[in-house]
């Protein structure tokens, strides 16, 4: 059996209490909101927190604020189920509602939450095992170790990126507020990550994430598609986000496509958007973005799946995510 190592929980009222309470903490604090990637992770001794400072009483990451005309407001606190079941994000934000729907199983969904989700540790075959198989193998660079298992030559770490919200939220162009004793500060949710499997957010280690903003609802469609080998609970082998606006003539005037556990970070391919500006969302530029999508996908050999197959559906899943188009 995996036992947690012990530490001291306590529990803030507020952003300011909690920020407050990090610092004083230093490197031996942690967050946790609904502790389904935390807890795992500290059970197989990957992060080994002495203070761990829940934020489930903080009431305002709890909120769903905001209208679709103006642009709305999630609480990082805010559960995955509710997300997946909100009726103004199930009519208007359809890819944010999907992707909440897809993660684990419903039971975890209850549990864990958006927040959470979008700041998801990087996964990897050689680093999602208990202490001693880790140990076996002398450890690996993510962590205890020197050597990147799955490109042993390279100088840096290929865990993947295996949020289902990650790609969504920077096809949609959404926006983060993070907060620590320094203040708050708003960025883009595309500049939170970073593609190395270590260091894959920008956030500095004492900033919490407090809210998740969604644009204005406007002529753009959005969509979300997952790959994975059980229809729940598995992590994805693929996700792909999409997001197209449309001109007045029904052409796309803009497009962003977002590669989820392809790499370290949700992984955008401007070549595949590039391929339907000016045209039609048909089968024809549907097929020029899937293709150009495909060529810059290199895939690691850090999950499930043959890494060959997974660059060959990225094709499959781009195309389905268009022509999904959030319907």
């Amino acid at each position: 059996m995996l036992r947690l190592p012990r530490f001291d929980f306590v529990e803030p009222t507020s952003v300011q209490e909690a920020v407050m309470l990090r610092s004083r903490a230093g490197a031996d604090g942690a967050y946790v909101a609904g502790g389904t990637d935390l807890y795992p992770n500290m059970k197989r001794r990957q992060q080994t927190p002495r203070v761990v400072i829940s934020l489930a009483r903080v009431e305002e990451m709890q909120e769903i604020s905001g209208t679709p005309e103006e642009g709305m407001r999630i609480g990082a606190g805010v559960t995955l189920t509710r997300v997946a079941t909100h009726p103004d994000l199930l009519r208007h934000y359809p890819a944010v509602a999907q992707a909440a729907a897809l993660v684990s199983t419903p039971l975890l969904r209850n549990m864990g939450t958006i927040g959470g989700n979008l700041l998801l540790d990087t996964r990897c075959n050689y680093y999602d095992q208990s202490y001693e198989w880790r140990k076996a193998i002398d450890f690996c660079m993510k962590k205890d170790g020197a050597i990147c298992w799955v490109a042993p030559s390279s100088p840096r770490c290929w865990a993947v990126q295996s949020s289902d919200g990650a790609p969504v939220a920077v096809a949609l162009g959404a926006h983060v507020t993070l907060a620590s004793v320094r203040g708050a500060r708003r960025i883009a949710a595309s500049a939170l990550y970073n593609n190395d499997g270590m260091r894959y957010l920008t956030k500095e280690p004492d900033e919490m994430l407090v809210s998740y903003m969604l644009p204005p609802v406007g002529s753009w469609r959005a969509s979300y598609q997952k790959l994975r080998r059980r229809g729940s609970f598995d992590f994805p082998v693929l996700g792909v986000a999409t997001w197209v606006d449309f001109a007045s003539d029904h052409t796309v005037k803009a497009a962003r496509i977002v590669l989820g556990a392809i790499a370290s970070f949700p992984m955008e391919i401007p070549e595949a958007a590039d391929a339907l500006i000016g045209k039609p969302l048909d089968e024809s530029s549907i097929a020029a973005a899937a293709d150009a999508a495909y060529h810059p996908a290199k895939p690691m050999d850090n999950t499930d799946y043959t890494l060959s197959w997974r660059k060959e559906m990225v094709r499959v899943m781009v195309g389905r995510s268009l022509a999904a188009r959030g319907q």
